[in-house]
């Protein structure tokens, strides 16, 4: 028997079966979760990305008819923003207990780690009080300030306070070692806190490169530093003149 292998030099040309029309498209396709994808970019200048959010999808829900099947999604800044905000709802509270727990090991008692933990509301007062002066919005690195100022102002405190018990202790009464302590310690209060705004005042001026994340830091810094000084000096020495009553703290003891 004879092998015949049957072929063809026939060629079809591709107009037979398809047609084809020159047009604009997308050079990609983009696809998550197996649908399509499309990602409009944009610059935010002057304001924070927060606010802007907000603002654009009040307007997409006014002005905006999104078609079935179709959904939007924010990403890249704000999205890293959501998620450091969740981190700190965490960081945040931890770092407060973790200072109002080195206080009373400190002191040894509720009390005096009450009053000095009381610098930590005034300084944070000082520290908004400033970011509204500025227009300035409340972003992670001005968050990241607060933590920073939170043991500064607890140190400003803490000074004094130990101070005043030690006059308490050699037997001095609460209103004597109230004032002297007060008095005594308002220099190297105020040296400290000077020292810590003025190493912060270039950063909260700048306007170059990374200035909008060193102006919300250094602005937080500086204005609840300089509040938490002037009140510390007249509302800590108050409150202990309040709380401590007659009770005197427990002598001093020295090991020879």
């Amino acid at each position: 028997m004879q092998s015949v292998t049957a072929r063809s030099d026939r060629f079809l040309p591709l107009s037979s079966v398809a047609a084809f029309d020159i047009a604009t498209g997308p050079n990609q396709v983009s696809r998550e979760n197996g649908k399509r994808r499309v990602v409009v970019t944009a610059n935010v200048r002057g304001r924070d990305i927060g606010s802007f959010v907000d603002d654009a999808e009040q307007r997409m829900r006014d002005e905006v008819e999104i078609p079935a099947g179709y959904w939007t999604a924010w990403g890249g800044q704000f999205e890293q923003l959501i998620s450091a905000r969740q981190r700190l709802m965490i960081v945040v509270p931890m770092a407060l207990a973790l200072i109002l727990a080195l206080l009373f090991a400190t002191f040894g008692n509720v009390r005096d780690a009450v009053i000095v933990f009381t610098g930590v509301p005034l300084a944070l007062s000082g520290g908004i009080l400033v970011l509204w002066l500025r227009s300035l919005p409340f972003s992670i690195s001005a968050a990241v300030g607060f933590i920073a100022l939170s043991g500064v102002a607890v140190l400003n405190g803490l000074v004094m306070l130990t101070f005043i018990n030690r006059l308490r202790a050699e037997g001095a009464s609460v209103d004597d070692a109230v004032f002297n302590g007060a008095l005594s310690r308002m220099r190297p209060v105020l040296m400290t806190a000077l020292v810590a705004s003025l190493g912060f005042l270039p950063m909260a001026l700048a306007t170059g490169t990374g200035a909008e994340v060193q102006r919300p830091l250094a602005t937080v810094v500086v204005g609840g530093i300089l509040s938490s000084t002037i009140l510390t000096l007249v509302v800590l020495p108050v409150l202990y003149r309040i709380f401590a009553g007659g009770v005197a703290p427990a002598p001093i003891k020295v090991a020879k």
